[in-house]
């Protein structure tokens, strides 16, 4: 009873902090006059994938034994995998739901197009790399997770660079629920809300997971399961609540932006510490994890390359975590 009250709670509080924080780091956004995409891929991603990041961070540098430094690896492979896959299948599913609640006629993915599927092409490039130094061992390899880092800084500079239209233009902002009676906040109130909400964030996504690896004790289900399919689904959960959020307000531009900026952080942050800590050898269900995030990312890219998406077109993708999940308990199943 324990378990399942906090796993209600903690659930239920990271979506309640959600909505505090897509609130704030829209003002936030306006208030550097960042682009809608830069907010979502820089501000909204870096902050939301903070959380996983320290699963990693933890896992690699603090891990006493092989097993709990390859918690890390595994969480650099699934985050990727939950986010290409689950993420994009509910906001397909959510502007599918919201359509009447949108008062609109289609079920069109109103983003840019273009710059997103330049954003999936940025992801499978360094992911591909990623996976292929996980089949090979040298010397070196260690030392190559600084080119993760700058890559991401990088990416960074080009998001920041290639500004859009301001989150207030894509849709009038909501008034920060700070200062819901002030329609210029202060900065610092709006600061004070997005660190807060994030804090809330980071402490609810710590508890979750925890409740779903004693949910996994609970039903004798193998570590290496919870590792690999529970708990990146649990890591991911604010980023994946935030786009529902997000879309339920007609800003798929925001939503989208953050599950991209976050897949980048993915691929590049969390595999530069495993780098630099593990040896960053894979087994089969890591190779997996590589190969149906890579097809997973082709489809969106080729998706997004044609300039006109249905929403309902984003639903399948969905479906490769659950291919992923059965291979997983396949393989510990028969090897045990």
């Amino acid at each position: 009873m324990l378990i399942a009250l906090l796993f209600l709670l903690s659930a239920g509080a990271i979506y309640l902090a959600c909505e505090y924080f897509v609130n704030g780091v829209e003002w936030f956004g306006q208030k550097l006059n960042l682009g809608a995409t830069a907010t979502g891929t820089v501000l909204a991603a870096f902050g939301t994938a903070l959380p996983e990041s320290a699963v990693t961070f933890v896992a690699v540098i603090f891990g006493r034994t092989p097993e709990q430094r390859d918690i890390g690896v595994g969480a650099a492979l699934g985050g990727p995998l939950v986010l290409a896959t689950i993420a994009y299948a509910v906001v397909g599913l959510a502007l599918w739901s919201n359509r009447r609640r949108l008062q609109r006629q289609d079920h069109l993915v109103r983003v840019n197009h273009a710059r997103l599927a330049r954003d999936q092409s940025w992801f499978l490039g360094i992911f591909v790399v990623k996976c292929g130094l996980g089949l090979v061992a040298f010397a070196i390899k260690p030392w190559l997770g600084v080119l993760f880092l700058l890559a991401y800084g990088l990416y960074v500079w080009r998001e920041l660079k290639h500004a859009d239209d301001a989150p207030g233009d894509e849709e009038a902002l909501e008034p920060l629920k700070f200062q819901p009676r002030n329609a210029n906040p202060a900065m610092a109130m709006v600061a004070l809300q997005t660190l807060l909400a994030l804090v809330v964030i980071a402490i609810a996504s710590h508890t979750f997971v925890k409740q779903i690896e004693a949910i996994g004790e609970l039903f004798q289900l193998s570590p290496h399961l919870v590792a690999l399919v529970l708990s990146p689904v649990a890591t991911e959960l604010p980023e994946t609540l935030n786009a529902l959020i997000w879309v339920r307000q007609g800003k798929e531009r925001l939503a989208l932006a953050n599950i991209s900026g976050a897949m980048m952080i993915q691929a590049t942050i969390p595999s530069s510490l495993a780098l630099f800590a593990t040896p960053w050898l894979f087994d089969a269900p890591l190779m997996v994890a590589g190969v149906l995030t890579g097809v997973a990312v082709i489809y969106l890219w080729w998706l997004f390359r044609r300039g006109r998406v249905d929403g309902r077109l984003l639903l399948p993708v969905g479906l490769l975590y659950g291919v992923f999940a059965g291979y997983v308990a396949w393989h510990f199943a028969t090897a045990a």
